[in-house]
């Protein structure tokens, strides 16, 4: 089974735009659970323009599905971890400022590093996913971290997709380079429901998709129940 995770990023961008609590992140998220996500997902940035750090915090006691906490691991984002011990951690190489990820971790220009942080974040109970490009070379050194997962940056198949161009092969040889490395897949970034369908079905094996924009955009024509119900069906379809 292939869970979806729900990315309420763009639910806390609409509320701080006009200040207060509408729409209420909180509400939002446990009913994201009612409709039937398996999981809710967080990046907050040190700017907070989206989720805070006291959202992640309140979040907590509220998620009875998994929680996934995405993010740079900057201090004061492991020191935010090891009060709060999500699910799991998926570590993205977002400098400060971006505005979204732009592309996986160069995995072997960076090993000490992140193996001294995957062993940090078991420490504190949560297993550890890291966000890389599709390249079987950083799936392999991923491996080697002792992360428990990868996330496959999925914006180039997407935009390959949309254009009518066919790079699912180069997804396909990663994931399978994680099967064999004994690592779960993860897959995020752009993935919608006209797009998800031929991803899923390539992958030789695919844990768990995280979907937060297009979700929110379809749910504003869709309704929110609908559009959780649709990409639940997306990943259920044999």
């Amino acid at each position: 089974m292939t869970n979806l995770s729900v990315n309420i990023n763009k639910i806390a961008t609409l509320r701080n735009a006009r200040g207060g609590n509408m729409p209420d992140l909180l509400h939002m998220a446990t009913l994201c659970q009612q409709f039937g996500a398996q999981g809710i997902t967080v990046h907050p940035r040190p700017d907070e323009r989206h989720i805070r750090y006291n959202d992640v915090r309140q979040l907590k006691p509220l998620i009875t599905t998994e929680f996934n906490i995405e993010g740079y691991p900057s201090e004061n984002f492991l020191k935010l971890i090891e009060e709060v011990h999500p699910d799991q951690v998926t570590l993205v190489p977002d400098a400060p400022g971006d505005i979204t990820s732009h592309a996986g971790w160069k995995v072997t220009d960076n090993m000490s590093m992140l193996t001294e942080i995957v062993a940090r974040l078991h420490e504190a109970q949560c297993r550890v996913s890291i966000f890389v490009d599709p390249d079987s070379r950083q799936v392999e050194a991923a491996a080697k971290t002792k992360a428990d997962r990868i996330e496959l940056y999925t914006e180039p198949y997407a935009s390959a997709f949309a254009k009518g161009q066919d790079n699912i092969n180069i997804y396909r040889d990663a994931a399978q380079t994680a099967v064999e490395c004994l690592l779960g897949v993860n897959a995020g970034h752009d993935l919608n429901q006209d797009n998800l369908g031929k991803f899923y079905h390539a992958m030789p094996r695919l844990d768990e998709v995280s979907i937060g924009h297009a979700l929110i955009c379809e749910a504003l024509l869709q309704g929110l129940k609908t559009t959780i119900n649709n990409y639940r069906k997306i990943l259920t379809d044999n």
